[in-house]
């Protein structure tokens, strides 16, 4: 997969609406979401990961996640070897979130509108999302469902 891949992807309904969904329970629907810092700050500069290395006392550690997608550091220092992403951009990050599941084998089951099938292999890389074991606040499915749909998301029959 390379960044043209990500760009088709992107031009699916199904995709774009997942993203909405996984932005529900990583707290970045708003306005401000590609600008948030875990922990609720938000940054201006797009030029680069912001990598600020914040205390979330509610779970007793340190997390730099940061824009809509709520990537970490290490992991958006891996993306950006991968797929040369120029800067921090909502563009970049909502490539960088289909990389994101495509790399959990999700994305065609997102494509095809496998909604469940993709909520659970993506739990794995999304805390929030339903069926992860992360031990932090979960989303429930049906919201996540229903902003799914309300973003144009369809749902296959055979799902």
């Amino acid at each position: 997969m390379n960044r043209r891949d990500l760009q088709d992807a992107l031009q699916n309904t199904n995709v774009t609406a997942f993203l909405k969904a996984i932005r529900l329970g990583e707290g970045t629907l708003d306005d401000y979401g590609y600008k948030r810092i875990v922990g609720g700050d938000v940054f201006s500069d797009f030029s680069k990961h912001p990598n600020q290395r914040v205390f979330i006392p509610r779970y007793d550690v340190y997390s730099t996640a940061a824009g809509a997608y709520q990537i970490i550091f290490p992991t958006w220092s891996n993306l950006v070897h991968q797929y040369a992403f120029p800067d921090f951009s909502p563009t970049s990050q909502d490539e960088a979130a289909v990389a994101l599941i495509a790399g959990r084998h999700a994305l065609q089951d997102v494509i095809d509108g496998h909604f469940v099938d993709a909520v659970q292999k993506c739990s794995a890389e999304w805390a929030s999302l339903p069926g992860a074991k992360a031990g932090q606040r979960i989303e429930a499915m049906e919201n996540v469902r229903q902003v799914y749909l309300v973003s144009g998301g369809t749902i296959s029959e055979s799902a």
